[in-house]
């Protein structure tokens, strides 16, 4: 299925690109103009369609990490579609990133649906869309990731539900050293989220 200037490989196994997902990807673009030379992260990655189209025509090399195999098979397929360096690592972030690894951009879709709210969602694998009791127990485990990899003028670029969640992860962000910089909006009622954009806290000397 289309996905901004990509085709991408999917099956019922993984969660279907949504159309305003691709904003995500839009806004890591044009980050990328400005930021350093530097490798992109792309966390929770699924077929890897949000990453893909970020780092397309930029020269940027990306790695993906997701823990389902099926995703990562999915992932590698795709990564066809772009001439970019694709590397992807399937497993649990601590285990597959190395300790020195550094990234300029991070970007991470994890889960957000509340584990009781699943059942409103029953075409998606449930793998995909359960973020715990709060919806924000992945989102957690990106924040600590993103804050370890990135480096110092880099940028994390986070997909949630809503702002409110975004609120949540105020005291997260500010424990491993964080700040939010901006939230946009993206999509219509029934199909939607929110982008959170994330950089290290600013600190007067």
């Amino acid at each position: 299925m289309p996905f901004g200037p990509l085709s991408i490989d999917v099956d019922d196994t993984v969660l279907l690109p949504r159309p305003w997902t691709y904003a995500q990807s839009r806004w890591a673009a044009e980050l990328l103009t400005s930021l350093p030379e530097g490798d992109v992260l792309e966390l929770c990655s699924g077929a890897g369609q949000i990453g893909l189209a970020a780092v397309h025509d930029t020269g940027r090399r990306l790695v993906m990490v997701d823990a389902a195999p099926r995703a990562c098979e999915l992932a590698r397929v795709n990564a066809e579609r772009v001439t970019e360096d694709v590397e992807v690592r399937e497993g649990q972030f601590d285990a597959v990133l190395g300790e020195h690894e550094r990234f300029v951009l991070v970007v991470a879709d994890p889960p957000w649906v509340p584990t009781q709210r699943v059942g409103e969602h029953p075409a998606d694998p449930l793998w995909a869309i359960d973020g715990g009791i709060d919806g924000l127990e992945v989102a957690r485990r990106c924040v600590r990731v993103a804050a370890k990899h990135l480096e110092p003028t880099g940028r994390l670029l986070l997909q949630l539900g809503s702002r409110e969640q975004v609120e949540l992860l105020e005291r997260p962000f500010t424990w491993v050293g964080l700040e939010v910089v901006e939230v946009r909006e993206e999509g219509q009622e029934g199909s939607s989220g929110v982008v959170a954009l994330v950089a290290p806290t600013t600190r007067s000397s």
